[in-house]
């Protein structure tokens, strides 16, 4: 898959930026996105990517952040790489595809792995354990799932990760109940909130629910962690980002941000990886879909808006 003009000219900027502010100690990381298949607006990965590069790269907090839409063309991109970032439909092996091998080398070496909402789907077997061993938890069926709630996110764990992350709550299909490795072992929770009780109740099916899901009712689920693997490197899961607008929240995008560069080995600073809230403009470029005529930015405009103000306490 070619090159996107506006993906190359990141990555020659970013370059850039990297020669005059990184030198040696700059990390790269890799954020690559599959193909869009949702419309409009959602499972929006290239311009996720694209909009995080960006925020990265402005930051200067030590790593270089390359976008691609789909898979890089030079077989040696991942050679050199601190961490990737994969953003996909159908599950990481489907964007990963025949560059297993890359990945397992980049892996086996330290690097870091962030995976970013349906990219946790992965088939029952060998994909989800080698998704597990990379990032710490994956998606699984008849075990986990994937309905649209409002999550209320309160406290955060003393990790790098959570740095200057304020309360905030947001919609989104926020993923839940992951197949996390055994006994959580190496896994730290990052976002953790209370589903309604609604969202455990749907009949059981691969995605709708479950009589495991069912007897946790009421209690807190994991939406984002962070993960280190015993022989060394980092891993970053969060199940939410269905809906491309929730960038514009601070909160939600400043956990990224601060994963991002965690899993590439760089320092996080003491307030969070700093950024600026997107404008709408920001969030509407480089999507898969075009825009439909009857748009409402004055709605997104007013949203953004509201979640800059304190969250108002869960009823």
């Amino acid at each position: 898959m070619k090159t996107h003009p506006y993906v190359m000219s990141l990555i020659l900027a970013g370059a850039m930026v990297g020669a005059a502010w990184g030198g040696e100690g700059t990390k790269k990381i890799l954020l690559i996105a599959g193909r869009g298949s949702h419309g409009f607006g959602s499972h929006a990965y290239k311009a996720a990517c694209m909009l995080l590069a960006k925020q990265l790269n402005a930051a200067k907090c030590g790593v270089e952040a390359i976008p691609h839409h789909g898979w890089p063309e030079d077989p040696k991109a991942l050679d050199d790489a601190a961490a990737v970032f994969l953003c996909c439909d159908g599950g990481a092996s489907r964007l990963v595809g025949g560059h297993v091998d890359a990945m397992d080398k980049l892996v086996a070496r330290g690097g870091g792995v962030g995976c970013l909402h349906y990219t946790l789907a992965e088939p029952v077997g060998p994909k989800a354990d080698r998704l597990r061993h990379w990032i710490g938890g994956a998606y699984e069926t008849h075990w986990s799932v994937n309905p649209s709630w409002e999550a209320h996110f309160t406290q955060f764990p003393d990790h790098p990760v959570a740095r200057g992350v304020k309360p905030f709550r947001i919609f989104d299909e926020w993923y839940y109940h992951m197949r996390f490795q055994p006994e959580m072992k190496g896994v730290t929770p990052i976002l953790s909130a209370v589903p309604p009780d609604r969202t455990r109740k749907g009949k059981d099916g691969a995605h709708s629910g479950n009589p495991h899901v069912r007897a946790r009712m009421g209690k807190a689920e994991h939406v984002a962690w962070v993960y280190e693997r015993p022989g060394g490197g980092r891993g970053f899961g969060f199940t939410g980002a269905h809906f491309h607008w929730n960038f514009g929240n601070d909160g939600f995008r400043t956990v990224l941000l601060n994963a991002l560069v965690w899993i590439a080995g760089a320092d996080v600073p003491k307030g969070g990886v700093p950024s600026t809230t997107p404008t709408v403009d920001e969030l509407l470029a480089n999507q898969d879909a075009p825009a439909p005529a009857n748009l409402n930015r004055g709605a997104l405009e007013k949203m953004i808006r509201d979640w800059k103000k304190p969250p108002t306490p869960a009823k």
